[in-house]
């Protein structure tokens, strides 16, 4: 098959095999803009799921969604140890700009545009120097007095009040997007809970959409007992065989050729409906294919070639952040499960390696922090790259 003509390959398709069986959670998300923008209450949403199952394409998907209907949207990717206020800011910037093109009062845009300002220049340290002090790309005066406390969890409710507020001036809304959200720091987290509480008692239209990994909710839930009440939980997770096969049918057709019923099969078994693996092998398969339909002959073929570039790109990417501790731990996890994706108990680690569980602390705390591991239930703990056991099996 055309290499060139491949519908699988990044960024190809109108429709990646990422979204495929994600109607629900688009469905949602239309009815939250819908009840927000009428002054209706309404929750944040929050994504979980392992790595590759299209989290961060379904919130791609989302902002889209915001955009078209007239919000102000703006994304943002939290990272661990990094400080909030200066891509909030960015990201709100943007969200601003896009509703100050309808606005009819350029003045009061420019007050909000002020009191943001204000609060992305809060970034800086007390007593830092002026070429410390970092400067907002805002063009706008600041304007003292709102959101520059100090204080994040002060200043993001004041925030997001002003800038719901000029959005309310249009009856619509804006949808601050945020990937890998378990990685905001502890403060920042709380902050956030607060000011989407503070939101929904005032049905201030502007919500939040966060996506991350399977213990988000936890982190959410230590930082304010009430979380489980600001936010619909939707969890990501594998497609079923129907929704496995239409994502890639669907793009292979747009280019007139198919996959055979024992393709479709090999497919589901390789990829085990993980829309990052469906995609991978799909890729690999269209080009080891002569012709239409590809058969299961083209799929195992293309299969290590597949394999081969998961390994280095998304299984190899990982495991080289991990320290030689770090490995000694992730190869126990592995050994335990027999590369199976399920959570395998701490203590149970410990005693396969013949150490105290003490010991091992620091590994996995470091691997808990790098997002390699999760802690799926008190004294448990689980990949969070599917397959990844398998590929550690492979790798020994």
């Amino acid at each position: 098959m055309d290499p060139v003509r491949n519908p699988f390959a990044p960024g190809a398709g109108q429709r990646p095999p990422e979204l495929a069986g994600r109607d629900r959670e688009v469905d949602a998300f239309e009815i939250v803009l819908e009840r927000v923008a009428r002054g209706r209450p309404e929750r944040s949403l929050v994504l979980t799921g392992l790595r590759g199952v299209g989290k961060t394409v379904l919130l791609g998907e989302l902002r889209s969604m915001a955009q078209r209907a007239g919000w102000g949207a703006g994304k943002i990717e939290a990272r661990p140890d990094a400080d909030l206020r200066r891509p909030l800011s960015a990201a709100l910037h943007r969200a601003i700009r896009e509703l100050a093109v309808r606005h009819p009062d350029p003045e009061r845009v420019s007050d909000v545009l002020g009191v943001l300002k204000a609060f992305a220049m809060r970034s800086a340290p007390d007593g830092a120097k002026l070429r410390e002090r970092w400067q907002p790309g805002i063009d706008a005066p600041v304007k003292n007095g709102r959101a520059d406390s100090g204080d994040i969890e002060i200043d993001l409710v004041e925030l997001f009040t002003e800038v719901a507020s000029l959005a309310a001036d249009l009856q619509t809304g804006v949808a601050l997007l945020i990937d890998e959200m378990q990685d905001l720091q502890p403060d920042d987290v709380s902050a956030l809970c607060a000011a989407c509480h503070e939101l929904s008692q005032s049905r201030a239209p502007l919500v939040v959409v966060g996506a991350g990994l399977p213990h988000l909710p936890a982190v959410l839930s230590a930082s304010k007992s009430y979380s489980e009440r600001l936010f619909k939980y939707a969890r990501i997770g594998q497609l079923d065989r129907a929704d496995a096969d239409f994502a890639l049918l669907a793009p292979a057709e747009r280019e007139e050729a198919t996959f055979d019923t024992e393709a479709l099969d090999a497919l589901f078994e390789a990829s085990s409906g993980y829309p990052y693996f469906v995609q991978a092998y799909g890729k690999a398969a269209w080009d080891a294919a002569p012709r239409s339909p590809i058969s299961a002959l083209d799929v195992k073929m293309a299969a290590p070639e597949a394999e081969a570039e998961l390994a280095v790109g998304f299984f190899g990417s990982r495991y080289e952040r991990a320290t030689p501790a770090e490995r000694e731990y992730l190869r126990a996890m592995a050994e335990l499960t027999e590369g199976r994706d399920e959570p395998v108990g701490t203590a149970g680690i410990a005693e396969h390696l013949a150490r105290r569980a003490s010991s091992l602390s620091p590994a996995r705390d470091s691997l808990l922090k790098k997002g390699l591991v999760f802690s799926a239930q008190r004294g448990q703990i689980a990949f969070t790259v599917p397959h990844f056991g398998r590929y550690l099996l492979a790798q020994i």
